[in-house]
């Protein structure tokens, strides 16, 4: 007896949840924000809100720590160093310059540092400060800001 009285709270119990989970799904279809995990202000359009997944979060988390110095217009203390560097770093969102590079040269230069990639000197070699997965992070940080959106390659099938 005690097994089908447990049987009938369940049913119960499901009849009640599952509307309540059906509208937070119709919820979250309408306003994807909810999904996100943080956002970011476009640079570009200040009207312009762009969702980030937890990586990408990581990724601005870390760059708002390191990079925002030289990579950015601006920053949480005021204006950026990056007038004052030679020659002056790309925008960390500047698609047509970080577009056409690929993930594992990102990867490189963040690691090794600019001069090991034929880049600025003045680009420091964060392989040892940074993670694997840290510099992953800032890579899809860098992907989501990109003005013009970054359009991963298409990898002919085989």
């Amino acid at each position: 007896m005690r097994g089908r009285h447990s049987i009938l709270i369940f049913i119960l119990f499901g009849l009640f949840l599952l509307p309540d989970c059906r509208e937070r799904e119709r919820t979250l279809a309408v306003k994807p924000q909810l999904r996100a995990y943080d956002l970011e202000q476009d640079w570009n359009d200040p009207q312009r809100t762009i969702l980030l997944d937890y990586q990408q979060a990581q990724g601005k988390r870390i760059f708002y720590t390191a990079c925002v110095w030289c990579h950015a217009d601006a920053t949480p203390a005021g204006p950026s160093n990056r007038s004052n560097v030679t020659p002056t770093p790309p925008l960390l969102n500047d698609g047509n310059v970080l577009n056409s590079l690929s993930g594992e040269f990102l990867r490189n230069v963040i690691a090794l540092g600019g001069s090991a990639m034929g880049k600025s000197t003045m680009m420091p070699a964060w392989g040892r400060t940074l993670t694997q997965e840290d510099i992953q992070a800032v890579i899809a940080y860098v992907r989501a800001l990109a003005q013009p959106p970054y359009q991963a390659p298409v990898r002919p099938s085989s």
